[in-house]
């Protein structure tokens, strides 16, 4: 029994190469089947949502401790001005204090409103409108009533800070009531009876 070896095609034995077609045929399956790059694009298409979420987590975080200290701050504060450590207490004397003991808050003595009056036991009326918060892009700000009120007195304290949001674009910096420069109001209330 003897072997046949195959004939060689007349292009093969002269050494011609494959046609152009073919060798960009061949390119197009080998790129369509390749897998390099699909973690790219896993990154790609996951790193906008995982930077949304980041970045509002942060907001949140910041906007409960700005928030938290502001109301440790004005029951500090309080509970001071009823002992009467303050004997004649005043706005600015209010102010420099409860913005001594916030911590990060950014410009808080420009960025502050404090309002403060007595509660009729007679009536127990409370105000039923909002406390007017710093404007920053006005130089006249709303008159607020600061009453330090007399003995035995009920008094009620309401506090606004102005605030910017570290991302006001994304997450709940977003979705946050803002002013027109972009800040958003963090309110604290308190009330408190004066001490004869």
């Amino acid at each position: 029994m003897t072997q046949q070896t195959p004939k060689a095609t007349p292009a093969a034995a002269h050494g011609a190469k494959p046609s152009l077609l073919s060798r960009l045929r061949n390119n197009i399956c080998r790129k369509i089947k390749a897998e390099n790059g699909t973690a790219t694009i896993e990154f790609v298409l996951c790193i906008p949502v995982i930077m949304a979420i980041f970045m509002a987590s942060i907001e949140s975080g910041v906007l409960m401790t700005r928030f938290i200290l502001l109301e440790r701050s004005v029951d500090m504060v309080m509970r001071n001005l009823r002992l009467g450590q303050y004997p004649n207490p005043s706005v600015n004397l209010i102010k420099d204090e409860i913005c001594r003991r916030t911590i990060i808050m950014k410009s808080c003595e420009s960025s502050i409103a404090i309002e403060m009056m007595p509660i009729s036991t007679a009536t127990w009326v409370l105000p039923n409108s909002s406390i007017g918060c710093v404007d920053r892009e006005e130089v006249l700000q709303p008159a607020l009533t600061f009453n330090p009120g007399a003995a035995h007195q009920i008094m009620l304290i309401r506090v606004c800070v102005v605030q910017d949001a570290m991302f006001p674009t994304t997450g709940i910096g977003l979705k946050l009531p803002k002013d027109a420069l972009g800040g958003y109001n963090l309110v604290a209330t308190s009330a408190f009876v004066n001490e004869p």
